[in-house]
């Protein structure tokens, strides 16, 4: 599962956008996970990149790791003919787009997307996260990393001794 969550800087520097859609000034991370919501891999960039041409980062980082991976759930940010040419030029990839029914009204769990979604709960129970005080995206996604490792997040819930 494959998404992007945009989040605020500071004034420590680094590369900095502007998310039109959440009008937020900083960096997007863009995170993909296992389907139990285990972090898989992580890209972090200024927040003025649509989540579509994010994603191909996100997978070409993850593609030695796991080569067997095919299918990529989404929401409909990454819909589009112009992602699908981009993906089998690094990949044998399927994007397979999850979207809400128009029918549906209030709250409506999704399937397969909210498993990504309560992996951005987690990491936002971190103060060092709720904000991105890094100089570097390097160091910031190096955080991602650590906060995961650190909580347990991979493991069940189970902190590390």
């Amino acid at each position: 599962v494959i998404d992007s969550q945009s989040v605020k800087t500071t004034e420590a520097g680094g590369p900095r956008g502007f998310d039109a859609g959440k009008k937020i000034k900083g960096r997007k991370r863009h995170i993909i996970t296992d389907t139990i919501g285990h972090l898989v891999g992580a890209v972090v960039h200024h927040a003025g990149i649509q989540d579509r041409d994010g994603a191909p980062d996100v997978l070409r980082s993850v593609k030695s790791l796991y080569p067997w991976l095919r299918p990529v759930f989404a929401d409909g940010g990454y819909a589009g003919p112009k992602l699908k040419g981009r993906l089998t030029k690094i990949g044998k990839w399927t994007i397979q787009i999850v979207k809400r029914s128009d029918a549906a009204s209030g709250f409506v769990l999704l399937p397969r997307r909210w498993v990504i979604e309560r992996t951005f709960a987690w990491l936002s129970r971190c103060r060092r996260l709720a904000k991105d005080f890094e100089a570097t995206v390097t160091s910031a996604t190096a955080w991602l990393f650590l906060v995961v490792w650190q909580h347990g997040y991979n493991t069940g819930g189970r902190t590390r001794n």
